[in-house]
C-alpha cells in the first residue's frame, strides 16, 4: 500500500481511505500530495479487492487548495523524485485531481473543515459527498485574480443549478455545509467529526453489493449524462444486459431466495 509523508492510505475492509495529510497547512495541495493521490486511485481501479474508496483530509481539514507560498516561488516541498513523476507524466496533478480521471470504483468525500478552491474542485470528481455541519466550500480563485482551472468552469453546472454555480465561481465567497447542501454540492450534512464514520458507513452499503453491478451503473451514469435521452437508454442497454449473465448475478438472486447475504466474486 502506497502513500507520501502528505497522503495516507489505509484499508477498511473492502474500502479504501484516502487521507490528505498536511495539516498544519490546511491540506494546501503539495506534489508530494497529488503523487500519492494519483498513487491510491491507480491502486483502488487495479486491485479487485477494493469496492470503493473514501476520500478525505486529516486533522479536520479536507483541502484549502493550493499552496499559494509553493505557487509564489517560496515552497521547496518537492523532493526530486516528486518532480521526477510529475515529468514523466505532466498531466500526473490532473489525474491526482480527478480531472483527467475517473475511478471506476466509487468514490466518497467525507469532508470536515476547510473544503475550498482545489478542495472544492476535487470535490466535483468524487460520487457521493459527507460534511460536517461547520465544514466551509468555495471557489475562491477569482478573489485572488486566478482562474478554477481544475474543472469546475465545465464540472460544476453540470452537477448543480447554472445560476447557483455562476454564483460561487463569479463571488469567491464561502458557503456553509447547509448551503452546499441546499444547492445540491453535497448529499448529507452531519455532527462535526462524523463526516469520516458516516463515508465509511456508505462504503460498506455499496460493498455489499456486486461489484461489477456497482461498477457498470457507475459507469452508466456517468457515459450517458451528456447523451440524448434516446441514445442514452441504447447505450444503457449494453452495457447493464451482461451484468445479467453474470455469476454474481445469479448468486443475488440465490442469496436473496436463500435469505442469506450474497457472496460476490466479480465473476
Amino acid at each position: 500500500m502506497g502513500g507520501t509523508e502528505h497522503l495516507t492510505v489505509r484499508r477498511e475492509g473492502a474500502t479504501l481511505v484516502l487521507t490528505l495529510n498536511r495539516p498544519e497547512a490546511k491540506n494546501a495541495l503539495s506534489l508530494p500530495m497529488l503523487v500519492g493521490l494519483y498513487d491510491g486511485w491507480v491502486e483502488a481501479d487495479a486491485d479487485d479487492s477494493i469496492r470503493s474508496i473514501v476520500f478525505t483530509g486529516a486533522g479536520g481539514c479536507f483541502c484549502a487548495g493550493m499552496d499559494l507560498k509553493a505557487l509564489a516561488g517560496n515552497g521547496g516541498l518537492e523532493g526530486e523524485h516528486y518532480r521526477d513523476r510529475l515529468k514523466a507524466d505532466p498531466d500526473l496533478h490532473w489525474k491526482a485531481m480527478l480531472r483527467h480521471h475517473r475511478p471506476r470504483k466509487p468514490v466518497i468525500a467525507a469532508v470536515e473543515g476547510y473544503c475550498v478552491a482545489g478542495g472544492t474542485e476535487m470535490l466535483q470528481g468524487t460520487d457521493i459527498r459527507v460534511a460536517g455541519e461547520s465544514a466551509t466550500f468555495g471557489l475562491f480563485e477569482v478573489k485572488r485574480g486566478l482562474f478554477p482551472i481544475g474543472g469546475s468552469t465545465v464540472r460544476l453546472q453540470r452537477q448543480i443549478p447554472r445560476t447557483h454555480a455562476l454564483e460561487m465561481l463569479l463571488t469567491g465567497r464561502p458557503y456553509s455545509a447547509r448551503e452546499a447542501a441546499d444547492i445540491g454540492l453535497i448529499g448529507h450534512v452531519v455532527p462535526d467529526g462524523t463526516a469520516l464514520t458516516k463515508a465509511l458507513e456508505i462504503a460498506e452499503q455499496i460493498n455489499a453489493c456486486g461489484p461489477l453491478a456497482v461498477e457498470a451503473v457507475k459507469a452508466s451514469v456517468y457515459d450517458t449524462a451528456e447523451m440524448t435521452e434516446t441514445d442514452g437508454l441504447a447505450a444503457e442497454l449494453g452495457r447493464g444486459w451482461p451484468i445479467f449473465d453474470t455469476a454474481d448475478a445469479k448468486e443475488g438472486a440465490r442469496a436473496f431466495a436463500e435469505k442469506r447475504p450474497p457472496v460476490y466474486k466479480r465473476a
